[in-house]
């Protein structure tokens, strides 16, 4: 007896799809979980505001020695390095689950021209690294004081010299 089974093509590309991700999983995985657990890349959040004095980013990198943490500028370019390290302890516990992410990272971020790029000042807090960057004075906001009828007065004075 034989058995007709339709044919789903989207069946075929879910089944392309593991095989891919499963080729690729194990050509950049590394040799060991050890190894797995020090060099899982991760980007630390980062919070940005702006007020009218200065730009202000605020990164979460906790358990981070503030030693580890390389704050830079080049290019008009703000850099932030910096590594998260595996402790190994030799304990006789053994891992069931871990979620948080090791290893090195690097964000970088295009300074608006309104940056002085040298007042520039790093603060490291419980976890949170704050990089405060002033800007320049001539891109402050500035408020300019209308005055009211200052045009009439100076009508008038014209008009009685001219007579």
């Amino acid at each position: 007896m034989t058995v007709l089974t339709r044919w789903d093509p989207f069946r075929e590309l879910n089944t392309l799809q593991d095989r891919m991700n499963r080729l690729f999983r194990d050509s950049f995985s590394p040799d060991t979980p050890e190894q797995a657990l020090a060099t899982s890349a991760f980007a630390p959040p980062v919070d940005v505001y702006e007020d009218e004095h200065n730009v202000t980013l605020k990164i979460e990198v906790p358990g981070i020695d503030e030693k580890d943490i390389d704050v830079r500028i080049e290019n008009n370019t703000l850099t932030v390095h910096g590594e998260r390290k595996f402790e190994k302890e030799e304990k006789e516990e053994n891992f069931r689950r871990v979620e948080r992410q090791y290893g090195s990272f690097t964000r970088s971020f295009t300074l608006p021209t309104a940056v002085d790029a040298e007042k520039v000042s790093a603060n490291y807090d419980k976890g949170i690294l704050k990089i405060t960057l002033a800007k320049k004075a001539e891109a402050k906001p500035k408020q300019i004081k209308v005055n009211v009828g200052s045009e009439k007065t100076l009508e008038a004075k014209a008009a009685s010299k001219a007579a």
